[in-house]
């Protein structure tokens, strides 16, 4: 049966069998070979059998796909040991299931998770703890003295690994150790999240009889699901194993299984060691050994998880400062001097990157651009839109007359751009100082409030609001147009403001903003100050859920 085997990116060493006649890889959850990276396309390529002969095709995915560093277009007809490169992910393909690399190091070979085929009959599970057996034929011992030094040394290894990686191999030592009678052993580990399980780590007694392993599924499955562990004393005759192929081709003639579980009670995975030679069997003694060194073995392996989560955790908190610091380098830092102008503007993030922004552009014939916007989502993906965004706003106010023209170019740039379910929603006004006239162009954002000099606040530009940036690349905007007069300011916000939630679940809503923004203030500095500290006295102490972002002008004689 033919594979993929990852070479790069998911589970190094992992294989996907390609068992219909059609395989899709991609993000859906749909698809056959489920790939969970952001820029790998939904349905992004398909692997076809027709007859003996293997086929991948590219399904228009964004990024493409590359057969031993081509770029494919079309069906391409594969062949074996072709390596397959979806963005960052390497796969190799192989038309027999091929040997996978062993995690302690000592052989070639590597182990693989097969399903026997019988696992309804009730004859296969096994679900206790005891398993009888014949006492009949030879077996070989380790004095208790030797198994509690050995005991010992397996609590100082695993006492002094740090990582998975290190963790992992050294129980299978260990266990080769107390076991003298084992042949072979491997941990699987289940994957992120209730993923598929993946083997881990694999060891053999004896060099030359390094086949590839091939684990029962079934077993597993059920030692993980029943928390508790198994032994045979002859599997290769028990009646439960009847339908368990794993066992029948490998002669194992007595194993024993046994589940990793946490602090929690969670089964991270388990542990097996088996043996070929029928005088050689485990004990019910032996099992009682397996499950203490299962229980020292589930303990480490939980610290080096948690360890190795929290280096991970110190790296991205890392990242996310340098991107905070990014970040602000793409905001305005004071805002512009215009003579007979106030501005006032606030940013803050949910957390510390965020996809709204604000920005002044100067623009000829004394006139100046503004623009706020809020992308879709959040954090670093958002952050990283955002600064895209905010070059290609500039350069196409820089561009066009109007901003209807420079929204219309803007949104057909986005659109082009494949961001696929992503969409902002922006507002642009261009101030031309010498007439005191405003034009708005709305891309689906709240409209912006022009608040009068007598207190009257009024929605602008409502009705020639469009569709959010990224939905229709054809659509056309269009502009309002208002003259300012002396004592007047124009307002715009994201939902961040407006949807200010507080402990009741209680929105701030538009209604309090314009209260807020109609009551007397000296100019746009306090009516700023004023809005943000109306908004975090109705929020109190409950945490902020979305980015916030306010900017405000105002014709000042």
């Amino acid at each position: 049966m033919a594979v993929l085997q990852v070479l790069k990116g998911l589970n190094p060493g992992q294989q996907f069998p390609l068992e219909g006649p059609i395989a899709v890889l991609g993000r859906h959850p749909d698809c056959q070979i489920v790939l969970d990276a952001g820029a790998v396309s939904r349905k992004h390529a398909q692997i076809i059998a027709d007859g003996p002969e293997y086929f991948v095709e590219d399904l228009e995915s964004r990024n493409g796909t590359f057969v031993n560093g081509q770029q494919i277009v079309g069906r391409h007809h594969l062949q074996d040991n072709d390596r397959i490169k979806i963005c960052d992910l390497l796969f190799t393909f192989r038309l027999d299931q091929p040997r996978a690399p062993s995690v302690d190091g000592s052989s070639g070979i590597g182990a693989l998770l097969v399903d026997d085929g019988g696992g309804t009959s009730s004859s296969t599970v096994m679900s206790k703890l005891d398993v009888s057996s014949s006492r009949d034929g030879l077996r070989v011992t380790i004095n208790p003295e030797s198994k509690l030094k050995a005991l010992l040394e397996i609590n100082q290894n695993l006492s002094k690994a740090l990582a998975v990686d290190q963790v992992l191999p050294k129980i299978l030592d260990s266990l080769f150790k107390v076991f003298l009678q084992a042949d072979r052993g491997f941990v699987v580990l289940a994957g992120p999240d209730g993923g598929p399980l993946v083997p881990k780590a694999v060891k053999h007694r004896r060099a030359g009889h390094e086949e590839m392993i091939r684990i029962s599924r079934t077993i597993i499955n059920q030692v993980m699901s029943t928390k508790q562990a198994i032994l045979s004393a002859d599997a290769a005759s028990d009646a439960r194993f009847d339908t368990s192929q794993s066992i029948a081709d490998f002669r194992i003639r007595s194993m024993m299984c046994a589940p990793l579980i946490d602090s929690t009670g969670r089964a991270l995975g388990a542990m097996q060691i088996d043996t070929l030679d029928q005088r050689s069997r485990f004990q019910q003694d032996d099992l009682d050994v397996l499950v203490s060194v299962a229980s020292q073995a589930a303990f480490a392996l939980e610290n080096a998880q948690l360890h190795e989560a929290a280096l991970r955790q110190q790296t991205l908190e890392r990242d996310l400062q340098l991107a905070h610091k990014v970040q602000q380098g793409f905001l305005p830092s004071t805002p512009p001097r215009v003579a007979g102008y106030d501005f006032f503007d606030f940013y803050e993030a949910a957390n510390q990157v965020g996809g709204d922004y604000f920005d002044y552009v100067p623009l000829s014939g004394n006139r100046l651009g503004m623009v706020l916007a809020d992308v879709s989502g959040k954090g670093i993906s958002a952050a990283l839109l955002m600064a895209k965004l905010s070059s290609e706003a500039r350069y196409c106010l820089a561009s066009e007359s109007t901003p209807a023209a420079a929204i219309n170019r803007l949104n057909a740039n986005f659109s082009a751009s494949g961001w696929e379910d992503r969409f902002v929603t922006l507002v642009l006004a261009v101030l031309d100082v010498a007439r005191n006239e405003v034009a708005i162009a709305n891309a689906g954002h709240m409209p912006p409030l022009l608040r009068h000099r007598d207190g009257r606040v009024l929605e602008i530009g409502e009705d020639q609001a469009g569709l959010p940036l990224g939905v229709d690349g054809d659509y056309a905007y269009e502009q309002a147009q208002l003259l300012l007069q002396p004592g007047d300011s124009l307002t715009m916000f994201t939902d961040g403001i407006s949807e200010a939630m507080n402990a009741a679940g209680e929105l701030y809503g538009l209604a309090r903003l314009r209260k807020s923004l109609a009551a007397e203030a000296s100019g746009v500095g306090q009516l700023g100050q004023r809005i943000l500290a109306d908004v975090k006295q109705f929020v109190g102490q409950y945490p902020q859920s979305d980015d916030m972002c306010l900017l405000s002008f105002g014709c000042s004689g």
